[in-house]
């Protein structure tokens, strides 16, 4: 069950806030506070309660699971940070098995061309008060993933709404 698709509009709109906020906190830096996280999930319990009981909500939670076990591999592998995991896998409670897929492979795409726009950045002569400020302009810093999340579930969730 897309969970998105059956949301009310403020709901729908109240998940668009928690990405933008998670999004900004990332780049600003470079972490991703639980509570937004939390926020997404309790979110997406809370568009489940509204919709109705699902038979299919197995594949929200097996995609949950399956985000958050691989992503807890990556962040320990020291590829992905904790924040980043934490938001994918709350993203992850909005999706079956259908969609969630599809956002995965967005949130992948997004992140690559993310990563090059980024890496671009980096090496424009900033002023060095602003990279001080804003952590993802410093070299050797990690991507703030918190936007391709974001942009990758904004792209295929509200698709199908």
């Amino acid at each position: 069950m897309t969970l998105l698709a059956s949301a009310p509009d403020w709901l729908a709109a109240l998940l668009l806030l928690f990405l933008a906020l998670a999004a900004l906190e990332d780049i600003w830096r470079l972490e991703i506070n639980d509570w937004v996280c939390g926020a997404v999930a309790a979110a997406a319990f809370l568009a489940l309660a509204m919709s109705g009981p699902a038979v299919d909500l197995w594949q929200n939670l097996l995609l949950f699971a399956l985000v958050l076990g691989l992503g807890t591999l990556l962040f320990v592998r020291g590829w992905m940070g904790g924040g980043d995991v934490k938001l994918l896998a709350a993203c992850s409670l909005w999706f079956d098995l259908d969609q969630g897929w599809k956002m995965l492979v967005a949130v992948a795409i997004i992140g690559g061309l993310e990563t090059l726009l980024v890496m671009l950045l980096r090496v424009l002569p900033w002023p060095s008060s602003l990279r001080k400020l804003i952590a993802s302009l410093r070299h050797g810093e990690g991507i703030p993933y918190g936007v391709a999340i974001g942009a990758g579930v904004v792209l295929i969730g509200f698709a199908s709404r």
